[in-house]
């Protein structure tokens, strides 16, 4: 977290922890950031974690009406009724759930009426004749001004209804969310190897194209299928983030290939690295980390087999890789999969340990 308060701001990872303790005690939210760094994926996830509903609702696409609903003529009672809002969760809709997340998202990018709808929402939890569940918790989020956006700035009354919280790209939490979400192991290698390139956006900039989360998970995407020619794959990740780093991205996909297949390592057919091209040898970690996991869920795959292959993982890790790149492995393996591995019915665990326990350790608590 940096420690400046006039710019404090948290990783994906320190926000969740924020966000929770907000949802336990039903305060409004406010996620601030530049684009592309995951708001909306850590809110998604913090939902879906809870067993709950994600109401994601573009408050820049939105009328006032969208939120308050329609006024009509009663004419029993001949007053003026309010059309309760559809986008909004019901009482019986939000009984189904523990949970229900109401994300408002692109709020300072909505008109001052909107906005002055939403207020009511926030401040009151209720809305015309409409009144939030109890079991509703509110997240709304936004670019900031400085960030070159489309924004109207928002109402003082209304800021200091929302806890705010500014979050910043970090390369450490980039990487357990990359892993745990199967980004391409080139996309991972490449980034683990060049961590800068992960986020470039600059406001001042006229490029449309630029390296954010979002935007490289569009290129994982892209290579996941291996069935464009390179020149073709070159114009559409330039076009995604840049055409610099779309550049540089190819070349280290083209060493990445010449790499052994993670199968074979693991299998043990491989013990020796030839190509000691760094960025490569990151993706090859990830593509053992990968197969690791697959093997585990594989009903073919004994409990005797899957120790033999991580017998392997940790051997070659050992005997070709440097610490840095052998503790990424680990972490990846035992931590983000929580993979069962059993010291007792590995050969070379001891060695592994004596080795890399103590980095492993410290790179847990940092």
């Amino acid at each position: 977290m940096s420690t400046n308060a006039e710019s404090r701001t948290v990783t994906s990872v320190g926000a969740r922890s924020l966000i929770k303790k907000c949802f336990s005690k039903k305060r409004p939210i406010f996620l601030w950031g530049p684009p592309g760094i995951g708001k909306s994926e850590l809110v998604e996830g913090i939902a879906s974690e809870s067993n709950g509903l994600l109401l994601d609702l573009r408050l820049g696409l939105m009328d006032p009406t969208d939120l308050r609903g329609i006024p009509f003529y009663n004419k029993d009672t001949g007053t003026m009724d309010w059309a309760p809002p559809i986008d909004l969760p019901t009482e019986e809709t939000a009984s189904q759930y523990p949970l229900v997340v109401l994300f408002l998202d692109e709020m300072n990018v909505a008109a001052p009426s909107v906005q002055a709808a939403a207020y009511q929402l926030i401040l009151n939890r209720r809305i015309g004749q409409y009144k939030l569940p109890d079991n509703v918790v509110v997240v709304a989020a936004g670019n900031r001004e400085s960030d070159k956006g489309v924004t109207y700035r928002m109402p003082t009354p209304l800021a200091n209804r929302f806890i705010h919280i500014e979050m910043r790209v970090d390369y450490p939490s980039w990487l357990d969310w990359a892993t745990v979400n199967s980004i391409h192991k080139d996309v991972i290698g490449y980034i683990s190897f060049a961590k800068q390139d992960l986020y470039d956006f600059d406001a001042k900039s006229a490029s449309r194209a630029f390296a954010t989360p979002r935007s490289w998970t569009f290129v994982s995407e892209l290579i996941e299928d291996n069935d464009l020619d390179d020149q073709t794959l070159t114009d559409l990740i330039a076009g995604t983030v840049g055409e610099g780093l779309a550049v540089k991205f190819m070349a280290h996909r083209k060493v990445a290939s010449q790499m052994p297949n993670p199968t074979d390592v693991l299998d043990g057919k491989v013990k020796e690295l030839k190509i000691k091209e760094i960025s490569a040898m990151y993706s090859l970690v990830i593509a053992m980390c990968y197969e690791l996991r697959e093997a585990l869920d594989s009903d073919k795959v004994t409990d005797k087999k899957f120790h033999e292959m991580a017998d392997c993982f940790f051997r070659f890790m050992m005997d070709n890789f440097e610490t840095e790149l052998v503790v990424m492995g680990a972490r990846v393996a035992l931590n983000n999969y929580g993979l069962p591995v059993q010291p007792t019915k590995l050969k070379n665990f001891d060695e592994f340990h004596e080795r890399y326990g103590k980095y492993i350790l410290a790179a847990n608590e940092s």
